[in-house]
């Protein structure tokens, strides 16, 4: 097993430095203020195990109370013109960029993954509020004569209303981003309920957009360790008019479930069973290097992660071999180390999940190239692993991994390879490589997914739409789709 790398600096003096400004209450109405009773909950690094800092743990009056403040300023916030809402989010977007090496610094604390991921989550992540600042100022309807004449059809483009926004700890800034960005640009209000594993990122993003003039009541933030009571009277209130969530198939089943009494605007970026799909005439060295991309972004910890590699039985033994090389070599640690590729999963329950599908896979015949086991030592850390002749009934084929597995299966032509990719309750995107561009087109038409990466492991562009099918949810977000999640559409017939 690989040795944890750990950062030189003292890690507590690090840590202080970071978090001196750093508020840790809710902000509701513009205010930053405790939780009712002063209640709090501790955030802990997940690379070390200690406590990084306690937050405000809000009750299910803080949450109506930010309710209230979304509420009220519903009305002024939906006159404000475009132009103001966008250029607040472009000063909050240059404000990010200007601070990208701090909100790196606070993600790899509080969620685990390296300098350098985060560093390229903050990119992505300012870039919806670049898109989306944009589009703002393009918000339009439509103008025509009926066909009967004598009557005008106006149609109007309006804010959808108070949104609540439920967000996941994998991806602490972009997840944010990608919800509100949209929101202020179409003029709505918001209650954003972050994860209760990373919520400091969420508090300094606010602190942002408070800098940058989102004015009070706009966007109010409740942090909780209690997420299903804060949060289901909120879904349950006749004043909240959409609700958008990212996280887990079942928790997104239930909130769908609620939102249906009030009939919600509802958008759920729900989980994944990614294929990564490698066809015999693929360039070989381009799809391990897809591969890596596609798998190990983010730790393995992304709904997006190549979660079963399928490759054509004639090349299967290469690009296993290639692949468990690159595993092998990257370099496990604390991702505020130098040099570390693969921080921490999220929790021990992350560890128990993934052991306990890797030992599945094993006890069915899977062949463990490298890795393939926790590694002992503080922190929640496992080791890169490559498994191959990974049988069809084995666990990790079928459920998310979350984590720094690669399991290899095989296929014997392009009919096989779609039925296989399909065989799955999850839509979101599938990874395929070929050199054929009549089969991108086929095999792109046949997989039942949202999005589909041909020749490339990473999808996700701030100018693209962001969504799935079947069991992977519903909605877009990003590209010229998302900002459509927070509008309502209203028709004006003027007879003449």
């Amino acid at each position: 097993m690989p040795a944890v790398v750990r950062p030189a600096l003292d890690a507590a003096d690090s840590t202080s430095r970071l978090l001196a400004t750093l508020p840790t209450g809710l902000h509701i109405g513009g205010e930053w203020g405790p939780a009712q009773g002063n209640a709090t909950f501790e955030v802990l690094n997940p690379a070390t195990g200690e406590i990084v800092t306690s937050v405000a743990d809000g009750s299910v009056d803080d949450g109506r109370r930010a309710l209230d403040a979304a509420v009220a300023a519903q009305p002024s916030w939906a006159a404000t013109d475009p132009r103001e809402r966008g250029e607040i989010l472009r000063t909050a977007f240059e404000a990010l960029t200007d601070r990208a090496d701090e909100f790196a610094a606070l993600m790899t604390l509080e969620m685990g993954k390296p300098l350098a991921e985060a560093r390229g989550e903050v990119t992505y992540g300012a870039e919806f509020f670049r898109w989306f600042s944009e589009e703002a100022v393009r918000i339009a309807g439509r103008y025509a004569v009926a066909p009967s004449g004598g009557t005008r059809l106006l149609t109007m483009k309006q804010p959808v209303g108070p949104t609540l926004m439920i967000t996941p700890w994998n991806f602490p800034l972009a997840m944010g981003t990608r919800k509100i960005g949209p929101a202020i640009a179409a003029g709505c209000t918001m209650v954003i309920k972050p994860a209760h594993e990373t919520p400091l990122t969420m508090l300094a993003l606010t602190q942002v957009l408070e800098e940058a003039g989102v004015p009070a009541g706009v966007v109010n933030v409740v942090t909780t360790a209690h997420a299903g009571a804060v949060m289901e009277p909120l879904i349950r209130d006749p004043r909240a008019r959409k609700l958008t969530f990212t996280g887990s198939t079942a928790v997104g089943r239930a909130l769908v479930e609620q939102s249906a009494e009030q009939l919600l605007r509802v958008s759920m970026e729900l989980g994944g069973n990614a294929p990564f799909i490698v066809f015999e005439d693929a360039d070989l060295e381009a799809a391990v290097d897809g591969a890596m991309l596609a798998k190990m972004r983010n730790i393995g910890e992304a709904c997006t992660a190549a979660n079963r590699m399928y490759v054509h039985e004639s090349i299967a033994d290469e690009f296993t071999e290639r692949l468990a090389q690159r595993m092998g070599a990257l370099t496990v640690g604390d991702g505020s180390a130098d040099g570390v590729d693969v921080g921490p999963l999220i929790t021990p329950a992350a560890i128990e999940k993934v052991t306990e599908l890797v030992s599945d896979a094993q006890s069915r015949g899977a062949r463990t190239v490298v890795g393939g086991a926790a590694i002992d030592g503080p922190g929640n850390f496992y080791a890169p692993t490559v498994l191959a002749d990974v049988p069809a009934d084995a666990r990790v084929l079928h459920e998310e991994i979350f984590g720094p597995v690669a399991p290899v299966a095989t296929f014997r032509d392009e009919a096989e390879a779609l039925a296989l990719a399909n065989g799955t309750e999850y839509g979101l995107v599938a990874y395929v490589f070929t050199r054929d561009a009549s089969r991108v087109i086929r095999v792109s038409e046949g997989l039942e997914f949202g999005m589909v990466g041909v020749n490339q492991g990473i999808v996700s562009n701030p100018a693209a739409p962001f969504g799935g099918v079947k069991q992977s949810g519903f909605g877009r977000e990003g590209g010229a789709e998302g900002i459509e999640e927070y509008l309502e559409t209203k028709y004006v017939g003027w007879a003449l």
